[in-house]
């Protein structure tokens, strides 16, 4: 398996001297993701999406990907998903032999980077993703308490970022506020497919009694995979992009951002925050 770090020499300018050190870098690699499907009594495989991410749980990455982007709906239709042994940085997701992909929702070019999750979609109205758990009603309320600890249980679960920091996290905690799992990547959009993905094949959907917390910035790509897995608040270290905060009160979302100490403001479902 490909490492997720690297050691390179390089050359760190310390008062104004320049010495010889090392530095541990976040790997980026592409990952093809194919779908083997039925089509016509035949077998066949497409390749959906070509991705820059950190190696490394590329199942859930692949799984995650195909159910937040509407292509699949549940873990059932999924038949197994395997990293390919004849080439490198490709996994093949093979669908159960009644099910045709909604491969409309791959309309558009699916090249995504580690800095942009829609890069290419062909219009607004493409990535508005309809959830099949967004009916569903809820009665949380959470003290304001337990989101200033959030950040400090993810600078802990953070190994790799601590050592190259250059890495995007996205943390699942309950709702009293206790770590569950993270993901790790150099693509914001990348960590939370898999941490999601890793649910979808768990069969742990809808994660509606669960806090997703963002490392980074919380954008609009972000916001429309959290409403897919039906996650009800959402918390970035960041700040939010007007999209992302028009999708939250659209959908329902608490939507938390500038998360610090014993601060943050709430652009969306403030009714669920008890202060």
């Amino acid at each position: 398996m490909t490492s997720i770090t690297n050691t390179v020499l390089i050359k760190r300018v310390i008062n104004n001297q320049l010495l010889d050190s090392k530095d541990e870098l976040a790997v980026e690699e592409p990952l093809e993701i194919q779908l083997l499907y039925a089509n016509d009594n035949n077998r066949q495989a497409k390749s959906i999406s070509v991705t820059m991410r950190t190696p490394g749980n590329d199942e859930e990455l692949a799984a995650g990907f195909l159910f937040t982007e509407g292509i699949i709906d549940n873990h059932n239709q999924v038949k197994s998903i395997d990293v390919s042994s004849l080439k490198e940085n490709i996994v093949v997701v093979s669908l159960e032999e009644q099910v045709t992909p909604d491969l409309q929702k791959a309309a558009r070019n699916f090249y995504t980077t580690s800095s942009c999750g829609v890069c290419g979609k062909a219009s607004i109205d493409a990535i508005r993703t309809v959830s099949i758990y967004n009916d569903k009603e809820d009665d949380i309320c959470l003290k304001a308490a337990i989101f200033y600890r959030l950040q400090d249980q993810l600078k802990k679960q953070q190994l790799i970022f601590q050592s190259t920091g250059g890495l995007h996290a996205a943390a699942l905690f309950n709702l009293e506020g206790a770590f569950l799992r993270l993901r790790e990547d150099v693509g914001r959009h990348n960590a939370l497919d898999k941490l999601i993905g890793n649910a979808l094949v768990n069969n742990e959907l809808p994660l509606n009694r669960s806090i997703l917390l963002l490392s980074g910035r919380a954008s609009f790509e972000l916001l429309q995979k959290a409403t897919m897995a039906g996650i009800r608040i959402v918390v970035a270290v960041g700040a939010p992009s007007s999209l992302a905060v028009q999708l939250a009160r659209e959908g329902g979302i608490t939507l938390i951002g500038f998360l610090k100490n014993e601060r943050f403001n709430i652009y969306s479902g403030t009714q669920r925050v008890i202060m």
